[in-house]
């Protein structure tokens, strides 16, 4: 071959081979994974076979296959199957780990039975972020987002999925009677293939619907009266589309540096309690006293907010617009000002509503307002459909009234919010392609988001600080 550049020929034996170790560069972000395994206590962390046995085969260090996931991880490699296939023909792992190959079942036995120590990995990781002084701002945005589970939507049932699929068994064999009717006025030839073929179908539709009913009896039966046939976890839940079987996750993510803070796997669609306890797991894994958590409204819920309060921490998000008053062309909630020295409220017509009576509503202590003027108001029509206009007043809303104030002094933040949680969501649901999570039930699922949140949090730190320094502090 002429003026082309020339391969090594294959055949060419060498005197002194090269090592294995001039294939990886320095600034290879393997070998941030190499430090990083090397510099945990993987005992302390709970790893089961640190210490190995006397007797018997010998097995696999740990550190081995942890080295192995997180690399697979970082490459968007998370199949068990596929990461045996790597161990035998990519340089770098076999860098990684001393040329070991592992099959893929002891690969995927590491994941499912130190799920519990993995995820202590993770949270090593951001204690290491915060041994670098990378949260000093002390705000965090909070976000769920539905991720979808080995479970086909076919194969989760619900009591509106049900029903539904009964009255369609219901019409399908009604109409079959009815085509077996007809078929009794045709040829007798005719008539009997086709009878034959429509009883078959009768037969088939109604052992589907005894299989059924055997399946509502024992989701009836379950707390949330949901069925999951794969995934025995998986839920149903609501998004903007036609909804997914899946979970529910949850992450705090660091406003300065975009990092994962805290992070969580749930199984019911609703955020409205999450608030609070993702807001504690962030302060405590960036370790301060005081700390500034934004939200969307979905998290809006009036004892998780206190709760907040309470703990120190100082809650950001927007009031849903749930009432339907503006639809109808009504004054909003918005208009009518509280007066805390008179502890009255001032309506758009400039009346006072005076304290009425207290009562408990779910738990939850209210005050009723209301003005004997209104019944010759001249804009009750804007206000209200009937007698007067009532405001109910929790004993604790002073604390969402200035959450709503501080919102409104800083209307940027619900931006920040959006370009700090969601960012991190769209990438790890690219890393993990259409079909999201690859494991089954709640535990394991957990596991899996902690080695993707890991994946995400260690490329950040490569991106922030660069390979190098990166690795000296992981050796400090």
């Amino acid at each position: 071959m002429k003026r082309f550049i020339e391969g090594a020929d294959r055949d060419q034996s060498t005197l002194f081979p090269e090592r294995l170790d001039d294939f990886i560069a320095e600034n290879n972000p393997v070998r941030v994974v190499e430090a990083f395994v090397e510099a945990l206590d993987l005992s302390a962390l709970g790893f089961a076979g640190v210490n190995p046995h006397v007797t018997g085969r010998p097995a696999y260090h740990p550190s081995v296959l942890l080295k192995l996931y997180i690399y697979g991880y970082l490459n968007r490699i998370n199949s068990s199957r596929r990461l045996e296939r790597e161990t035998q023909r990519n340089v770098e792992l076999m860098w990684l780990i001393e040329r070991l190959s592992p099959d893929f079942k002891t690969i995927a036995d590491f994941r499912k039975d130190n799920g519990k120590a993995i995820r202590s990995v993770c949270r090593e990781f951001v204690m290491l972020c915060r041994r670098l002084d990378l949260f000093t701002e002390a705000i965090v945005a909070i976000d769920g987002s539905k991720f979808k589970a080995v479970n086909n939507r076919d194969k989760n049932f619900t009591p509106a999925k049900m029903k539904r699929r009964l009255e369609q068994i219901d019409k399908s064999i009604a109409r079959y009677l009815g085509q077996l009717d007809s078929a009794d006025h045709e040829e007798p030839s005719i008539a009997a293939a086709s009878s034959e073929r429509l009883n078959e179908k009768i037969t088939a539709l109604k052992e589907e619907m005894q299989r059924l009913k055997a399946l509502e009896a024992e989701m009836n039966a379950a707390p949330d009266k949901q069925l999951s046939l794969t995934d025995p976890d998986a839920r149903s839940m609501k998004t903007r589309g036609n909804g997914i079987v899946g979970y529910n996750v949850q992450t705090a993510v660091d406003a300065e540096h975009h990092l994962i803070v805290a992070h969580d796997v749930i199984n019911t669609g609703s955020d409205r309690h999450q608030l609070t306890k993702m807001a504690k797991q962030a302060r405590e894994a960036m370790g301060i006293e005081r700390l500034t958590a934004v939200a969307d409204r979905g998290y809006y819920k009036s004892d998780e907010i206190l709760a907040c309060e309470q703990a120190g921490i100082t809650p950001v998000l927007p009031r849903p617009q749930t009432s339907d008053r503006r639809l109808k062309g009504l004054f909003g909630r918005d208009r009518f000002h509280y007066q805390p020295d008179s502890n009255t409220y001032r309506c758009p017509a400039g009346e006072s509503l005076t304290w009425r009576f207290r009562s408990v509503e779910d738990g939850r202590t209210l005050d009723t307002y209301w003005s004997s003027a209104c019944p010759r108001c001249p804009i009750k029509a804007q206000c209200t459909q009937g007698v007067q206009r009532r405001i109910k007043r929790w004993e604790h809303e002073e604390v969402l009234d200035a959450m709503q104030a501080r919102l409104d002094a800083h209307p940027e933040s619900m931006r920040v919010r959006r370009q700090t949680a969601e960012h991190p969501f769209g990438t790890l649901k690219a890393w993990m392609g259409a079909t999201h999570f690859l494991t089954k039930t709640l535990p394991r699922v957990r596991t899996e988001m902690s080695l993707h949140v890991l994946a995400y949090n260690l490329k950040r730190m490569i991106a922030i600080l660069g390979i190098q320094p990166l690795m000296a502090a992981l050796r400090a």
